[in-house]
């Protein structure tokens, strides 16, 4: 039978493979004759014996892994469950149910092929393809995948909707509706703390130093990090004011905190529709303040201990595309200098590009 590969040697010494019919060459990274040409004789053999040479990696899988070329994906996944707890474990337990993964769910994952993954990402939504990557993640790093079915430069990207911030007159125009005390208190506080909703719905007044004035929790995705910083905001008037109304021991909102997440977003989301704004959500909120914060000049360090981020980039995203008031450099170093002047340079307002906004302090 005609061989398809040959094998031929550079002056360096190094052996190569030669595609007889292409003249395509590839480098088998040896000089060791022998070794070379076990490799070319593997190559040739799977050219013409390709159910065989699957059967022979199986029994050298076996010896490795018992399991290794019969593991599926629904297994996978369900590790994945099992090493989760509280809420996270319960947004992975509804992620797995997306019925994209129905066609990989019985799939041995060692028989993985990239074709299989389109199939899963074809209709481009977000959270499948974000959930798909950590699950390849997981298999790989369990070592239950012997290389990446996709390489990372060419996962598909996903297409996230656009995000904006919520007006004043918006914020104003739901409060002025809300008829409910404690989800009016509620959004309140959102828009003057930025606090995400589950964080804010589950703030206790022992969470609050009346004294000190400030507000101090650890954020709820983070609790299992180690090392997190909890979140210190020290409160004007305002929040004050809405303290006032909120019980003086035990949860700030006693309805609100055992109402899942989503059915906050749903009830916010029929209060907008009933006003016919478009395009916001309860995450909104944190936009807001943080595009609210580099307008007037707030340090970004303390918006990002307020927002309870360590990473810049957070902050940078949520404050995209915010108009700023920029003062002349020479006015501004005269007013560090002589402090006792109470002056305030002219400033311009300018639009500043995403990448932009974020690096101002």
């Amino acid at each position: 039978m005609k061989q398809k590969f040959g094998l031929i040697q550079r002056p360096w010494g190094v052996f190569y493979l030669k595609n007889k019919t292409t003249g395509e060459q590839t480098s088998l990274k040896t000089r060791d004759k022998a070794e070379a040409q076990r490799l070319l004789q593997a190559r040739n053999d799977s050219e013409h014996q390709p159910h065989f040479n699957l059967a022979l990696a199986r029994v050298y899988l076996n010896g490795a892994d018992p399991k290794l070329a019969t593991r599926t994906w629904q297994e996978v996944m369900e590790n994945i469950v099992g090493k989760k707890t509280g809420e996270t474990q319960r947004r992975w337990e509804v992620a797995i149910k997306d019925r994209n993964f129905d066609s990989i769910r019985n799939l041995p994952v060692a028989e993985t092929r990239p074709e299989h993954f389109d199939k899963v990402l074809a209709d481009a939504k977000v959270s499948t393809n974000v959930y798909l990557r950590r699950i390849h993640n997981h298999a790989l790093g369990m070592e239950w995948l012997l290389k990446s079915v996709i390489p990372r430069l060419q996962w598909p990207r996903p297409l996230f909707k656009s995000k904006r911030a919520i007006t004043t007159d918006e914020h104003a125009a739901i409060i002025q509706r809300e008829q409910n005390p404690e989800r009016r208190d509620f959004y309140e506080l959102l828009w003057h703390t930025g606090a995400s909703q589950t964080d804010a719905a589950c703030l206790r007044a022992e969470d609050v130093n009346r004294q000190n004035r400030t507000i101090s929790y650890t954020r709820a995705k983070l609790k299992s990090r180690a090392g997190t910083k909890p979140v210190l905001i020290r409160f004007g008037d305002e929040i004050e004011a809405i303290l006032k109304r909120r019980p003086i021991t035990g949860p700030l909102f006693p309805y609100l905190c055992t109402v899942r997440a989503g059915d906050r977003a749903t009830e916010f989301r029929q209060r907008c529709d009933g006003l016919k704004i478009k395009g916001v959500t309860l995450h909104s909120y944190r936009y807001a303040w943080a595009e609210r914060a580099l307008k007037c000049g707030y340090p970004e360090r303390f918006a990002q201990q307020a927002l309870g981020h360590n990473s810049k980039a957070v902050h940078h995203a949520y404050a995209k595309n915010a108009e700023v008031t920029v003062p002349s450099l020479d006015d501004w170093q005269r007013e560090w200098e002589n402090p006792v002047r109470n002056t305030h340079p002219k400033a311009l307002t300018v639009k500043l590009p995403a990448a932009a906004a974020g690096h101002l302090n």
